[in-house]
């Protein structure tokens, strides 16, 4: 097995659509990399956006009748809600994916000491090629009780 790299990768995520720039952030972690994602809240999800809702507050209906602390975490706030679909693209609970997820941060907006820094975009990922509705995820995240207005 080869030694994995620690090269840091800067992502902005404003106006990329969720599942693509999710699925570029699991591979890349996968390869090695340390990745900081900003601007979260700022993704897209295409689609209607009634649909979103629904399939949303379907899953925080989601729960156990058993011990609580079993029962699955379900995120609210856009940064986490990014976060958990990166995790569902990588075998987190494998070795490799445990630590591929720990080179993961998430944050909304841009933290000071990345302002200065230049950050990647991808442009397969790129909102502006759809032709279909969408909402972004602090819209979403606003609407399931993750963020007040």
């Amino acid at each position: 097995m080869s030694p994995m790299s620690t090269d840091l990768v800067l992502i902005d995520a404003s106006n990329h659509v969720l599942g693509r720039i999710a699925s570029i952030v699991a591979k890349q972690a996968l390869e090695g990399h340390k990745i900081i994602v900003v601007n979260a809240e700022k993704a897209v999800i295409a689609g209607r956006e009634q649909r979103i809702l629904e399939d949303a507050m379907r899953k925080l209906r989601t729960r156990t009748h058993a011990s609580q602390e079993k029962a699955p975490v379900h995120p609210r706030r856009p940064d986490m809600y990014f976060r958990r679909a990166v995790r569902g693209m990588i075998p987190w609970k494998k070795p490799r994916g445990k630590a591929a997820f720990r080179n993961v941060k998430v944050f909304m907006g841009v933290p000071d000491e990345y302002a200065n820094k230049p950050l990647q975009r991808f442009p397969e990922a790129d909102a502006s090629k759809l032709s279909c509705r969408y909402i972004t995820v602090d819209e979403l995240s606003r609407e399931i009780g993750g963020r007040k207005r």
